[in-house]
């Protein structure tokens, strides 16, 4: 029998047009999913309940663990269990230079690998296997695929950050609707729930301190429509250096001089959970190593005194890009986890005198607002308000001198297109390179190079003569494609930017070839499962049916069909493919037989009292 569609309330007219589509807050110590049903963002949470996956990935000799689940290997096998594994996406190995426990191999300007006990691990890979975690949740708890998918990002992540996160979920089997920065989702789920007055302009100021990152916003909202006025932050900078900063004040009270890499994982979980405790105590016992050492607020705030000094210098300098002042703030609204702590908030409420907005769990307000935006942008809701985002640093290409021609600034509003026309520095010139580079500063030694193409077949003229139009072209995702085309000629170049640091030919070579190797593997899983179901559906209808019809059986029947059925159960315990299907074609033998009974009684029942002329007569 067909089943019916369901329509929820604030859903698609159409339920059968409804699609999936999920909002993705990638974190540096937590990630979590969320979904837009019946009208409402929802966080998902796993079968124990748990909304927040932690971060973490454990690549042991024989079985791989993540999140809660990997958690004990932190400080048991600290060297296999990768963590904050988001601080190195889109970085080369020479980038990395903050203590961590992992052996990484690879090229100096290259993407590092972690050395695990499974062998080579990119944090490309991890990011996948992270965001495969979520994909599943939410599968398990839609009972549907997902359609889709917004993953968000720091505002600051460079062009190299964003192509890694992408590489990452493409990996993971997503679907990739939009990368959404950060603050931007955020204000999407405040914007949304609260009502604004459309008659006045509203500035925001989007405070998100996460595990790892540091990032501020400031967004107008005006007659309906988000705009990013200026962003600013760190890359490394969060909760996880607010713990490091415990550890070096822990080193210097017992004239400690260095922890071995297990002695630091154990202090460094110490440290988080004392700053957790001085949310709500004035002061709490670290314990270090074998030595108790005692925490109070005051010394806490001195402690971390320079981290927030940081995130506050960012907010000034990002209020003066914005040119406003701090009476144009009509609110300030807390992200991250980071943000529970009373030392921030203190900071952010001395900043800009005024309470700082926290209505939404600052750990979910993220995942909320991009949910939000994947429903927008998989066709379920035309509601909401446009979204302008901006680029969060300058992107141009090297002239003469190795100087930085730049062709689209800093805060633009993206997806944006920028055109700008060069000529030829020497007579008979017929190539030009075109070095692509990101990046404030006017040398190109300064700034981050991020691809290079050349545009060969210039006819050879006299040098200024040649018109080379040059187009930059940033998607809504924040990625970046350049073109060049000699006018004259009609010759013509392009190169889509993905950084080096993405993903090693070799890298993507092996994972598609694991696909392969694994996809016979996927395929007996799948029909494991549909056979499990399908046989979980004849044992439910066979139990109604007994229920009512069980007399038609004789004893001997009755037996026979319960032994069957008692085989069947026990067989879906296991996962043996061929054990399942013979237990339910033994099942049908006897099951045939009681519906065929079952088929008589209703034909006994339906010609009773009739007689054969009324039959005869009936035509």
């Amino acid at each position: 029998m067909a089943l019916l569609q369901i329509a929820e309330p604030g859903q698609s007219s159409a339920p059968h047009e409804h699609r999936i589509a999920i909002g993705i807050d990638l974190g540096t110590t937590h990630s979590l999913v969320a979904t837009v049903l019946s009208g409402k963002a929802k966080v998902l949470h796993d079968e124990q309940g748990r909304v927040l996956l932690p971060s973490i990935a454990h690549y042991g000799v024989n079985q791989t663990q993540y999140g809660d689940e990997a958690k004990p290997f932190l400080t048991a096998d600290p060297k296999n269990t990768i963590v904050s594994v988001k601080r190195f996406m889109g970085r080369s190995k020479a980038d990395i230079k903050f203590q961590h426990p992992y052996t990484l191999v690879g090229e100096d300007n290259q993407m590092p690998a972690f050395e695990t006990a499974q062998g080579r691990k990119t944090p490309v890979e991890v990011s996948a296997e992270i965001l495969k975690q979520l994909k599943d949740r939410a599968e398990a708890s839609l009972k549907n695929e997902v359609n889709g998918a917004v993953i968000t990002v720091p505002a600051y992540f460079d062009e190299a950050q964003r192509q890694a996160t992408r590489d990452a979920a493409q990996l993971a089997g997503l679907n990739v609707l939009r990368l959404l920065n950060e603050p931007t989702a955020a204000a999407v789920a405040y914007g949304l729930d609260q009502e604004t007055n459309l008659a006045h302009d509203h500035n925001y100021v989007i405070y998100d301190l996460g595990g790892g990152t540091f990032d501020v916003s400031i967004l107008r909202f005006s007659q309906g429509v988000f705009e990013v006025l200026a962003t600013g932050g760190h890359t490394a900078l969060g909760g996880d250096d607010l713990d490091r900063l415990i550890v070096k004040w822990a080193k210097k009270e017992l004239n400690i001089e260095q922890f071995d890499d297990t002695e630091y994982a154990h202090v460094l979980v110490a440290a988080r959970k004392t700053k957790e405790a001085l949310t709500d105590a004035e002061s709490v016992h670290l314990q270090v190593l074998e030595h108790s050492l005692t925490l109070d607020r005051a010394t806490f705030e001195s402690i971390i005194k320079v981290a927030l000094d940081k995130t506050i210098s960012v907010c000034k300098r990002v209020l003066r890009d914005a040119k406003l002042e701090l009476s144009d703030i009509q609110n300030v609204v807390l992200v991250g986890g980071s943000t529970r702590s009373y030392a921030v908030q203190n900071a952010v409420r001395d900043v800009f005198a005024q309470e700082p907005l926290c209505t939404i769990n600052p750990d979910e307000v993220v995942a909320i607002g991009a949910s939000i935006t994947a429903n927008q942008l998989i066709g379920n809701t035309a509601d909401g308000a446009l979204l302008l985002d901006v680029t969060p640093l300058s992107l141009g290409l090297e002239t003469m001198g190795g100087l930085v021609e730049r062709l689209i600034s800093r805060n633009t509003a993206i997806p944006v297109a920028r055109r700008q026309k060069f000529t030829t520095y020497q007579d008979g010139q017929t190539a030009m390179l075109i070095h692509v580079v990101q990046g404030e500063r006017d040398l190109v030694e300064h700034c981050r190079s991020l691809g290079r193409f050349v545009l060969r077949g210039i006819p050879p003229m006299t040098a200024g003569q040649a018109r080379i139009e040059v187009t930059f072209q940033v998607d809504a995702d924040g990625l970046l494609t350049v073109s060049a085309k000699e006018t004259t000629s009609g010759v013509h170049a392009q190169i889509d930017i993905k950084p080096s640091y993405g993903l090693a030919d070799s890298d993507m070579e092996r994972l598609l070839l694991d696909g392969y190797k694994f996809a016979e593997e996927d395929k007996n899983l799948r029909h494991l499962q549909e056979t499990k179901v399908e046989a979980k559906r004849e044992l439910e209808a066979l139990e109604q049916a007994l229920k009512v019809d069980a007399h038609l059986l004789t004893n001997e029947q009755q037996v026979a069909l319960n032994a069957a059925k008692t085989s069947l159960e026990a067989t879906l315990e296991t996962t043996e493919i061929k054990a399942i299907e013979s237990a339910v074609e033994q099942l049908k033998i006897h099951s045939d037989a009681f519906a065929a009974a079952r088929m008589n009684q209703h034909i006994d029942a339906a010609l009773k009292g009739t007689k054969l002329d009324d039959w005869s007569n009936s035509n």
